[in-house]
């Protein structure tokens, strides 16, 4: 009778999604073959150095001139001169109508390799300041603070799980529109994603709480000196304009991902089968839950409580410091590293729950260790970046872009250029890096049909970050392996916010259009 049922039973093939490095192995190996098949071309670049403007030209000649207005008429590039002065562009720009063609730099197979260890040391930054974070989760993790923590609230929040998610969302959305909170957002995981497995909710939800929030939040940026305001300098124009349909935009977007992340939400909660990550369920409750096989002391000392107050500490200081100080990933890791080394010396030391040396340390180092697979996706990541950069084809996509919308209907002239943007930000992640690259050529062109340039700096927001929801070489590969979830799952959820920051988007930018016209 066995024999029988077993023969009935149809076993179904099943394509499974790689992981993360198969997926950005593969995609270094494409960037190498575009660069034998796309032309290789480059704009002249210009740059402010030592009190002069520069300009590269695209065989590598270097041409000084006075940092004047004038100067900057004469090579049609319509900035105040000002912005370059005062530092708010400090990445070299395109120069309109100075693209040229270029002998051919294909890649070669050895460069598949040694992409993916220059795109590592260009990322040592970040990849540090995620190392000292795992860290700094190990030590937390080994003093018992969270599952005393996660026990006190669990009795708190009963029925009013969602209450969390909805505070999360909105604060990450406020942090993307203001300052570009993104690849910083890491930071949150560690924290929160016990805490979502403690209120039955899954992996998409952490995910969705704080990548997707933040990135939304950033899609409709209103200040973000990191997009907005960058890419209006570059386009010539000022980034408040704009500003109220931004605003406008950012409402209903963040309103429609609450409304789909709490369906989702509870969805999950009254049937966990319904989770789109629950093949990996388990992985995930093993590396961020707090059950243990060892006996703890799950009482809620007050050095317990004072731990999880400096580990909370972390995130407010890290944000005041981006916002106010102007911190980078050196400052923000020292920050962390300050923090983590209090705790050890707390976690150390007690007659009765102190860990001792080894133990603290080695809770450290384990830590660290967990999150070496982030670290490295960020670094393959960039070097997928750095091949199309060195393959000089990025240029040349953007040229055909120009060509490709100029003397365009105003209406479909926006709609095309908002999807060129969505195809230019998988080949530039960088949201200041595609705004200095893309705004000087492109944005000149909503003169030819009539419009407002500020559309284009809309555009381009939209469009490169509905691409960056489902880059693999942007921030969406290092998130998912964090949290160890498959890019099919993620695709699976994010694919309906994409449509409507396309369709939305889309449709606010015709508005735009039709009033400006």
């Amino acid at each position: 009778m066995m024999g029988e049922a077993t023969a009935g039973k149809k076993h179904r093939f099943k394509l499974k999604m790689p992981g993360a490095f198969t997926i950005l192995f593969f995609l270094t190996v494409i960037a190498v073959m575009l660069t034998w098949i796309v032309p290789a071309g480059s704009y002249s670049k210009l740059a402010y150095v030592n009190d002069h403007l520069q300009v590269t030209q695209p065989t590598g000649e270097k041409i000084s001139y006075p940092a004047t207005q004038a100067t900057l008429d004469k090579l049609h590039i319509q900035i105040d001169v000002d912005q370059f002065k005062s530092g708010a562009i400090n990445k070299p720009i395109s120069v309109p109508g100075t693209y040229k063609r270029l002998e051919q730099h294909p890649a070669s197979v050895s460069d598949i390799f040694s992409s993916m260890v220059d795109g590592t040391i260009e990322s040592v930054d970040i990849m540090i300041f995620i190392l000292v974070l795992g860290g700094l989760i190990g030590v937390v993790k080994a003093s018992g603070a969270f599952e005393s923590g996660l026990a006190a609230l669990s009795t708190k929040t009963k029925g009013k799980e969602f209450i969390l998610v909805f505070l999360v969302t909105v604060l990450l959305a406020l942090g993307g529109t203001l300052c570009g909170i993104e690849e910083e957002a890491v930071a949150f995981y560690p924290i929160l994603a016990p805490v979502f497995i403690a209120m039955g909710y899954d992996s998409i939800v952490c995910v969705g709480a704080i990548f997707l929030a933040s990135s939304l939040g950033t899609t409709f940026s209103v200040i973000n000196p990191f997009s907005v305001v960058i890419a209006s300098n570059a386009a010539g124009t000022t980034f408040t304009q704009g500003m109220s349909e931004r605003i406008f935009g950012l409402v209903i977007a963040v309103t429609c991902l609450l409304f789909y992340l709490h369906w989702y939400a509870r969805k999950v909660q009254q049937d966990p089968q319904f989770s789109y990550s629950y093949d990996d369920r388990e992985k995930f409750d093993q590396m961020w839950g707090m059950t243990t096989s060892e006996e703890k002391d799950q009482r809620f000392t007050l050095k317990k409580k004072i731990i999880l107050i400096l580990f909370a500490c972390a995130f407010p200081i890290m944000i005041w410091g981006v916002m106010a100080k102007g911190w980078a990933f050196p400052n923000m890791a020292s920050a962390f590293l300050t923090i983590a080394i209090i705790i050890m010396f707390l976690t150390c030391f007690g007659r009765q729950d102190g860990l001792g040396e080894y133990k603290t340390t080695t809770a450290f180092s384990d830590g660290a260790a967990s999150l070496v697979g982030v670290s490295l996706i960020i670094g393959l990541a960039r070097g997928i970046n750095k091949v199309l950069n060195d393959g000089y084809i990025s240029d040349t996509i953007l040229y055909a872009s120009s060509k490709m919308v100029a003397h365009m209907n105003g209406s479909f002239f926006i709609i095309v250029m908002m999807l060129v943007f969505f195809v230019l930000g998988f080949i530039v992640p960088s949201s200041s890096g595609l705004a200095v690259l893309a705004m000087p050529i492109l944005a000149p062109l909503a003169d030819t049909v009539h419009i407002p340039r500020y559309t284009v700096v809309t555009a381009y927001q939209f469009g490169q970050y509905a691409m960056l929801f489902l880059a693999p070489t942007g921030l969406v590969m290092a998130t998912l392996q964090m949290l160890d979830m498959r890019y099919s799952h993620w695709l699976r959820f994010v694919w309906p916010v994409v449509v409507f920051v396309l369709i939305f988007g889309g449709g606010l930018l015709v508005t735009e259009v039709l009033i400006a016209g």
